[in-house]
């Protein structure tokens, strides 16, 4: 596996993404700060993940606000 220090998602997986995000923010606040509906209609981490590995824009929303949370 290549090294790469400067890369804060190197190593994470969208699962423990989606994990640190939901305790930080529960899900009703996570559906209110990125509008997708996995994340206000019946709500779980399977059907999140199956949304957001088929959904780049939705991904990409959702790894920013992961690095964002992290400062």
């Amino acid at each position: 596996m290549e090294h790469q220090p400067n890369n804060p998602l190197h190593g994470k997986t969208l699962e423990m993404i989606l994990n640190h995000l939901v305790e930080l923010y529960g899900w009703e606040d996570l559906g209110s700060i990125i509008h997708i509906n996995c994340f206000n209609h019946e709500p779980s981490i399977q059907s999140s993940l199956k949304f957001l590995r088929k959904t780049p824009w939705a991904r990409k929303k959702v790894e920013q606000l992961y690095l964002d949370s992290l400062r």
